[in-house]
Parts: C-alpha cells; sequence; structure tokens
C-alpha cells in the first residue's frame, strides 16, 4: 500500500523573487545586451515559463500529492505558495468534511419484509496518496461500498422488534448506526477515508406492504394499550371490593361481587361512556 509522506518543498515566496530577478535580467539583456548576451536572454525565456509551472498553493485542508514521470515523491500539506520541480504532476485533495446520502434502496429485513431504506455518510480523506493511487474515482467507491454496507445492515436486523431483547432497524437506531459506520469503514480502509459518522436517514416499509405493516402496527398498539386499561380496571375493581368490605357498607357475597366486578369492568374499559340506570328492585333483579 502506498501510504502518505511529507515532501519538503520550495518556499514559494523566495522562487518567486528569484523567477522575477531572472525575468527582469532576461529582459533587460535582450533591450541593452549585445547579440550575445540577447541570445542568451531569449532562450532563457522558455526555461523561465516552464519554471512558473512548478509554482502551486495549497489551502486549508488540502494536500498536493506530487509524482515524478509515475513515481510518487510526497505530498505537501502546508497552507500557502510552494515550488517544486514543474516535471511533478500536482494533484490537489480535499481533506474537507464531506457528506452524501445514499439512495432509497429496496431490500428485505432480516424477516423478510420489502423495506426502503437510505443511509447519510459523513467522511474525509485522511491519507491523499492512498486515495489517489489505492482506488480509482475514492468518491464512486465510496458511495458504492457504503451502499453494499447498507444493504447488508438491512437484512441483518428486522424492521420492528417481535421478540424480547432483539435489535431492530427502528427501534434501535444508536446501534444500527454503529453498526453501519464500522461496516463502511471496513469496506474503505484501503483507499485513506476516515467515516466520521453514519446514520439512517430513510426506514420505511415498501409501498406494497406499507398498509398491511400499518395494520400491523396499530393492532400492536391496540393490544398494548387493552393490556393497560384492563390492568388498571382490575387494580381499580380491587381497591374498590376491598374498600367496600373493609368499611362494612354493603356485605356482598360471592355473586354480587361477581356482578359488580362485572359491571365495573365494563365501565372501565368500554370505549363509550356508561349510561346510568336506575335500578327499582333488588340487587337479584
Amino acid at each position: 500500500m502506498i501510504k502518505e509522506f511529507n515532501y519538503s518543498a520550495q518556499s514559494g515566496t523566495s522562487m518567486l523573487l528569484l523567477w522575477l530577478c531572472c525575468l527582469a535580467a532576461a529582459i533587460l539583456g535582450v533591450i541593452w545586451g549585445g547579440w550575445l548576451l540577447t541570445t542568451l536572454s531569449v532562450l532563457s525565456l522558455p526555461a523561465l515559463l516552464l519554471a512558473l509551472c512548478g509554482f502551486f498553493v495549497v489551502g486549508p485542508n488540502q494536500t498536493m500529492v506530487l509524482t515524478l514521470f509515475g513515481n510518487y515523491k510526497g505530498s505537501v500539506r502546508q497552507q500557502g505558495l510552494h515550488w517544486a520541480n514543474p516535471f511533478m504532476g500536482k494533484h490537489k485533495v480535499s481533506l474537507r468534511v464531506r457528506n452524501f446520502e445514499t439512495t432509497r434502496l429496496k431490500v428485505n429485513d432480516h424477516d423478510g419484509n420489502p423495506i426502503e431504506i437510505a443511509a447519510v455518510v459523513v467522511w474525509k480523506v485522511i491519507d491523499g496518496a492512498e486515495a489517489l493511487f489505492e482506488v480509482e474515482a475514492y468518491e464512486e467507491y465510496l458511495k458504492v461500498q457504503s451502499e453494499s454496507a447498507v444493504r447488508n445492515l438491512a437484512t441483518a436486523f428486522p424492521y420492528d422488534a417481535h421478540q424480547e431483547g432483539q435489535k431492530s432497524l427502528r427501534a434501535n437506531a444508536i446501534e444500527v448506526a454503529e453498526e453501519l459506520k464500522r461496516e463502511i469503514e471496513e469496506r474503505v480502509v484501503r483507499a485513506g477515508i476516515d467515516i466520521i459518522e453514519s446514520r439512517i436517514s430513510h426506514l420505511a416499509y415498501s409501498p406494497e406492504v406499507a398498509t398491511v405493516m400499518l395494520q400491523r402496527q396499530q393492532a400492536s398498539a391496540i393490544i398494548a394499550a387493552r393490556s393497560k386499561i384492563v390492568e388498571g380496571a382490575v387494580g381499580m375493581v380491587e381497591m374498590a371490593l376491598d374498600q367496600l368490605s373493609r368499611k362494612g357498607i354493603v356485605d356482598l357475597d360471592g355473586e354480587k361481587k361477581a356482578a359488580m366486578v362485572s359491571n365495573l369492568l365494563v365501565v372501565l374499559c368500554g370505549e363509550r361512556g356508561a349510561q346510568a340506570v336506575v335500578n327499582t328492585g333488588t340487587l337479584y333483579h
């Protein structure tokens, strides 16, 4: 693997002053020199123009990767104006933090349900030489590998957890994001790229099953709500019977308790408000 190392480039300011002095001397030689000096001055102009190609600028969070006749010679990360051999190839690589969103992929989750999923990946280049020479078009390489990691992640987790302690894409966002980040890092380790963050940005059932899955979620929510209501109603009935018995307000036998429990549960668990009924007979009629 090609690892990035520093190249000691010449100071661009010093070389620019030297270049300007040489240019001024060549111009003066052409104007006031003899034929020999004029000839030498004219011949030096192409060399001055070639030397001008050796200047390059490195901005903040950038690296300049230098090559000479196909050989990697080093990188310059120090900001400012620099000069190097004009025959060197100069490839600028940004080290800034960047992000992109994968396309919405249609895959099957762990339970085989078709879902739509997309992710946001935050990344930056940490080794310019690896990014340029180890992979072809590192940005496209990252996008393809990220989509592959998202597909693999979707098949490893169900959309919703149906068992106690089971992790799901919807309920365990933090754990899923950490797993996605780890998997992308493993895939792009040779590209000199650091994955800063990755997270699910879109998650939904596919349109053909969305209605059925929504009904399933609603049914689960209704069952959970009914369980809470029944649990609370039983507690209230128990408390009512206990207080009636303890305070001696009325003496209830087993049949009367059963009737009272039935009436209280209907009132407490019913979806509509209870309507009062005047009993003109006895408790048994």
